[in-house]
Formats: C-alpha cells, sequence, structure tokens
C-alpha cells in the first residue's frame, strides 16, 4: 500500500475512508458521514468520566456543532451519557467531549452525531475500575515513525481483549522533512507523511498529524480502548527542552512560536486535556502518575561535546562529572511538577494503594557506553560512528551516562525523584520511552531498591541494530555487564510493552512483533519480568 496521498485528502477525509475503520464486534448500523475525517478516540478515563474526540469537517469548512453519545451496547439502544461542542477551522475542526455520570469498570460504546443527523464511526471504551481491582492491563507505547514501517504494534495490540488501558509516552510522530530521519531506501511502503517539509509551523504540524492519524491500525487502535498520552520531543522537535530544542535553527523562527503551535495542535489532535499533567486511579490497585519532562521546565540537556576537543578531555570530562552535572537547579520536571508529584504519590501510598506507576518520556535507568563497544562496529565503519563510541566508552570509564537527554543529564532531579518514592514506601513502577531498544532496569538510590523500571522499545523506530554490525545478543550482555541496574535488555527489536498488574504482582512483557517492513500483526511475546509488591525489584 502506497501511503502517500495529497494534503486535501488527509484533511477533508483521511487517507483511507472512515467507513472503512471496523471493530471487533461492532456493526455499523448506518453509513458514516463524509465530514468525520479521522474516525473517534477516548482517553484519560476516570471511574465515571470520559473523554471522546473526533474531527468534523463541513463541506463549507465552517462552524458546527457535534454531539456524542455513550450507550451500553453497539446498536445505542440505551444512551446512558451524552455531550456537546462546537468545533470550526480554529481548532481544526477537532472535537473533545468529556462525558461523565459513567459506571465504574465498564465498556462503552460511543458516537459522535453531526448536524444532519449522520453519524460517526462508533467507538469502544472502558472506565477505569473504583474500589477493589483484582487485575489491569496496560498496553504501552512509544516512537512511532511512519516512514520507518507498518503500525504493526498498534493493530496487535488492538486485537487483544485483556488489555483495558493504552498508555503513549511520546514521540507518537516526527517532525522531520521527507527524507530527514528515514530508511536510505526511502520511506516503507511509500509510507511519506505529509508536509514535505519539516513541521515548523501551526499548519505544518497539523498536516502531519493528519498524516498520522490516517493510519488504519493508529485508528483502530484509538477507536477499541481509551489512552493515556504525553508528548516527549520529536512533537515539537528533537531533543527539545524549555528554551530551544536541537533540531530547531535560528532560520527556523522564534522557538517559543513553534512550541506553542506544537502544544496547541497535539492538544487539538490527541484524546487528552489541557492539564499538563495528572493521576489515575485504577480502584485500588495502583495509581498512574501522567508526566510532562520536554516543553515546560525541562533545563538544557549538557553539552559535553566540547569537552573532548579539549588538550586534557579526561580532565574536563572529571571536572564536569564532579562538578556541573550534579546542579541540583537542574530539572527535568520543574519545581512546580516535582512538588505534585510528590505530593500525589504520598497520597496513593496514604490510601493503600498497592502500585505508584510513573510514566516518564525518557530512561531513568543509568546506563553507561560498555569498554568493548568499539568492537561492534563494521571496520569501514562511518569515521563520525568511530568517534561517537569512542567518546562514550570514555566517558563510560568516568562513570558518565550513554546519553543526556534521558534522566542520565540530570542526576540530581533523578536522585530527588528516587529518595522520595523511597521515603514515602512507595511500590515503584517506572514506563518509559523514546530510547527504541527494550530495557528493564532495578532502580537504586544511594545503594538501596527504589522502584523498578520497564523501558520500551518502539513501535517502529530503529534501534542500535541500524548502526551496528555486532550480533544484537552479544550487545545486549555487554550492556548488562557494564550497567548494574540493567537486568536485561534487546536492542534489535520492534513492538510494545504490556504491563499486567494484579494486588501482589507486576508483570510486564515485551511484546515483538514479526517485522515493520510489511504490513503484518504477528507477535509475541519476548520477555517477560516479574515485580513482587514489598521488593522493588525484579525477581
Amino acid at each position: 500500500m502506497n501511503f502517500r496521498i495529497d494534503r486535501r485528502s488527509l484533511l477533508l477525509t483521511g487517507t483511507l475512508g472512515v467507513g472503512a475503520l471496523a471493530l471487533p464486534g461492532v456493526a455499523l448500523a448506518q453509513a458514516v458521514a463524509r465530514g468525520f475525517t479521522h474516525s473517534v478516540a477516548s482517553g484519560e478515563p476516570g471511574p465515571d468520566t470520559m473523554l471522546l474526540w473526533t474531527r468534523y469537517v463541513p463541506a463549507d469548512r465552517g462552524a458546527v456543532k457535534l454531539r456524542t453519545q455513550i450507550a451500553t451496547s453497539a446498536d445505542f439502544s440505551h444512551i446512558v451519557a451524552e455531550g456537546e461542542q462546537i468545533t470550526g477551522p480554529w481548532r481544526d475542526h477537532t472535537a473533545k467531549v468529556t462525558v461523565a455520570g459513567l459506571t465504574p469498570d465498564t465498556r462503552y460504546f460511543y458516537r459522535f452525531v453531526a448536524p444532519d443527523g449522520s453519524f460517526s464511526p462508533v467507538g469502544r471504551t472502558k472506565t477505569l475500575p473504583l474500589g477493589d481491582a483484582r487485575r489491569f492491563g496496560i498496553a504501552i507505547f512509544s516512537c512511532s515513525n511512519l516512514p520507518f514501517g507498518y503500525f504493526n504494534a498498534y493493530g496487535h495490540a488492538a486485537a487483544r481483549e485483556d488489555i483495558d488501558l493504552w498508555v503513549h509516552l511520546g514521540d507518537y510522530l516526527y517532525e522531520y522533512k521527507q527524507g530527514g530521519y528515514a530508511p536510505v531506501g526511502g520511506a516503507i511502503g511509500g509510507r511519506w507523511p505529509e508536509p514535505a517539509g519539516e513541521m515548523i509551523h501551526l499548519a505544518d504540524y497539523r498536516l502531519r498529524y493528519a498524516s498520522y492519524r490516517s493510519d488504519p491500525d493508529l485508528q483502530a487502535l484509538h477507536a477499541a480502548k481509551p489512552m493515556l498520552v504525553q508528548w516527549d520531543d520529536h512533537e515539537s522537535a528533537n531533543d527539545s527542552w524549555e528554551g530551544g530544542a536541537e533540531n530547531h535553527q535560528a532560520d527556523e523562527g522564534d522557538w517559543s512560536a513553534r512550541k506553542a503551535a506544537a502544544m496547541q495542535v497535539f492538544r487539538e489532535w490527541m484524546p487528552v486535556s489541557e492539564t499538563p499533567w495528572g493521576s489515575y486511579e485504577i480502584g485500588t490497585l495502583a495509581t498512574f502518575f501522567r508526566t510532562e519532562s520536554r516543553l515546560l521546565a525541562r533545563s538544557q540537556q549538557p553539552d559535553v561535546a566540547p569537552l573532548f576537543k579539549d588538550a586534557d578531555p579526561v580532565k574536563a570530562l572529571t571536572a564536569f562529572r564532579d562538578g556541573a552535572w550534579h546542579d541540583p537547579a537542574v530539572t527535568m520536571l520543574g519545581s512546580e511538577q516535582e512538588v505534585w508529584l510528590d505530593h500525589a504519590m504520598r497520597r496513593s501510598v496514604k490510601a493503600g494503594q498497592r502500585w505508584q506507576v510513573v510514566g516518564f518520556g525518557t530512561i531513568l535507568g543509568n546506563l553507561s557506553t560498555p569498554a568493548d563497544a568499539l568492537t561492534w562496529l563494521a571496520p569501514d565503519a562511518d569515521p563520525r560512528a568511530k568517534a561517537y563510541v569512542q567518546a562514550g566508552v570514555l566517558a563510560g570509564k568516568l562513570g558518565l551516562p550513554l546519553g543526556y537527554d534521558s534522566w542520565g543529564g540530570y542526576p540530581a532531579a533523578r536522585a530527588r525523584f528516587l529518595k522520595s518514592s523511597q521515603a514515602m514506601g512507595a511500590n515503584l513502577l517506572v514506563v518509559c520511552g523514546d530510547s527504541h531498544n527494550a530495557w528493564a532496569f532495578d532502580l537504586a538510590q544511594d545503594g538501596k531498591a527504589a522502584g523498578v523500571e520497564f523501558a520500551g522499545h518502539a513501535v517502529t523506530s530503529p534501534g542500535f541494530e541500524s548502526a551496528l554490525k555486532t550480533d544484537p545478543k552479544v550487545v545486549a550482555a555487554a550492556m548488562v555487564k557494564a550497567n548494574p541496574e540493567l537486568k536485561w535488555c534487546d536492542t534489535s527489536r520492534r513492538g510494545y510493552m504490556a504491563l499486567t498488574l494484579t494486588p501482589d504482582q507486576a508483570r510486564n512483557d515485551w511484546v515483538f512483533v514479526d517485522s515493520v517492513t510489511e504490513h503484518n500483526l504477528k507477535a509475541s511475546v519476548g520477555h517477560s519480568a516479574v515485580v513482587q509488591r514489598g521488593r522493588n525489584v525484579m525477581g
């Protein structure tokens, strides 16, 4: 399937035609109105509330009032809640309605109604449990780059009935121009998103979301279950922080304007509220904490590249390691969010919630480059790649991290979070994305167990295997040996994580798809890790 289409089709009808979307067990009694361009989605569930999303473009492209209906059956014979919203070009014709009065732990069907009485596709959703909960399943995604392949992970997960909630930890899309970050031979299956150039301005971001949201597997995912989603860097620009980004140049205009556009369009096109962070109680079983660690308060990442050009790089790196690297003012979340997260987690622990599950965009576990990493490169490897790995090996020998865009660049902030978690007696589960690879960490602080981290592999974005010629099993073994917190990793396969929570045990499955280069929904569990409540370590 060649995915590339013209802009008008993306904005007015979606790629595949929304009438093509069908969910298991859902029969559409009436034809879907053409004005509904990108199906439906739900998000940010509560025990009695749900946020519902759609996009409707009328023929005159003006303002329109939409109704939403939520029912207990697919034929909508018993409508239990309704809502309305006026939408138009000022919000790119997207609509979000939060309905209340729902029953906890209940599956619902929902749809939107256009002014002429025609309907959107039917979506399914499920409220969070209230009170005693014995099991809850969460599928966790990150890093879905359209040109690198098919979203088979989404399609595989969408068909599962043992999952109650989707969580997307960021890099839901990518900002680059066509060919800027894509396979050498071109986009897999012709899956080039619009616009052709890098997304910088409001219209660019809107069109890029329209491209991604037209993917059939992503539409199926959104229409099957509710999602908690937060941006990472590529929703704005690579390695973004409060005041700029690695992939924002001076000739691309003011960063504040670009950041504002990125945030606005994210909130238009995603099933999210306007709040930058939040907590979600899963009955008595767990609290999930949605965080923001990119655009609102993150300090700029440390730039260590100049240190390697110093006359004495070891001395320069050592000085950095012992000084500026530990600056307590350098923050990932900002003081306001740090305090909120501390207080919210304490309330969860005090209330007797069995698990505290925190979602971050980037890896919290400590990672350094192994000393033998240079042997992983081919003899004819790009000199820049060799220089990069040489620098990583030197830094690793000095106790410095593999990268600085993750929590490795913010050790004081990391320590504050983990000390806080230890002090309150949390049963901490951290889930994160960003790295494209799969990791399992026993987190520690001051020599004591602090929690467990399950770090997810990408939906499609390539991992270490794209740059290394060594057997991935050799790479994984060396990474585990060199990093005490790291207990397992896979640096070569794509997919998603499935986290299953029960009162006394949490199990995380790393699900690997068979392929991203062809549309194939086959997948299997490649590794599982188990945590017993009260231990804060795996096993």
